[in-house]
């Protein structure tokens, strides 16, 4: 499967670093290279791309500000020396979070993310209302109905106008937002600690400063919800848990 992209960063070398590692994965193409965001801007009102990597920190226009203004939000992956952009990113539908130095391995995860994304988005999917025993949600997926433990969902990512639900072996893009998703995810096992993430509480085991760590995946806890999240910790291990939210 062929995918394009295009690549927005105002520093000649950050170019050349993602074109060097993006050689080696020969299913994807890169369009077009862009050091400022009014260029990268005009391209994509004519043409069509699957994705791009777009720097934060840039002149005249940032990243984030470019992504807010785009009626129609490609897949984006950022890529930034910058830590502290990753909520705001995650707020507008950002798939992927590259902090430069960027290696070809985390290159390489964040192209097989967007890979995973694309092929969800070619079959719909859908939650069915009537499905309601106490452990399972049933989706649709273009013509197969999958019934879905919840007990086996780890987390739930929202991506504009969709919600990506993981497994430990398995993705499912479902048709809606987040706070939609709330409502099949009981409150009983699920928490929402950002606006685009819910995880499953039994999952929490390691926070890190504003983070969630669940295995190889971060999750940024969002302002809005640090309270919350801090009073289901102490709640769950009073005796053990030291705050550092």
């Amino acid at each position: 499967m062929m995918i394009s992209c295009i690549i927005i960063d105002d520093e000649p070398i950050a170019h050349r670093v993602l074109r060097n590692h993006l050689e080696e994965l020969s299913h994807v193409q890169v369009l077009a290279s862009f050091h400022n965001a009014a260029d990268a801007e005009a391209f994509l009102k004519t043409n069509h791309i699957d994705f791009i990597f777009l720097d934060v920190e840039m002149p005249e226009v940032r990243g984030i500000d470019f992504l807010k203004r785009l009626e129609v939000k490609p897949i984006t992956v950022i890529t930034t020396a910058f830590r502290d952009y990753a909520v705001d990113g995650f707020e507008l539908g950002v798939l992927d979070y590259l902090l430069k130095p960027i290696s070809r391995e985390r290159l390489s995860n964040a192209v097989k993310r967007v890979t995973e994304m694309i092929q969800l988005m070619q079959v719909p999917s859908s939650i069915n209302d009537d499905h309601t025993q106490k452990y399972e949600i049933l989706i649709k997926a273009g013509t197969q109905k999958v019934i879905v433990d919840l007990r086996k969902i780890t987390h739930a990512q929202g991506l504009k106008d969709y919600t990506i639900l993981f497994t430990e072996d398995k993705k499912y893009l479902v048709k809606g937002s987040v706070k939609a998703m709330e409502k099949y995810l009981p409150d009983s096992h699920f928490i929402r600690v950002h606006r685009s993430f819910l995880i499953a509480k039994e999952r929490v085991k390691v926070v890190n400063h504003n983070r969630i760590e669940l295995g190889e995946i971060s999750i940024p806890i969002g302002k809005l919800y640090k309270e919350v999240v801090s009073n289901f910790l102490v709640t769950r291990l009073p005796s053990k848990f030291e705050q550092s939210l």
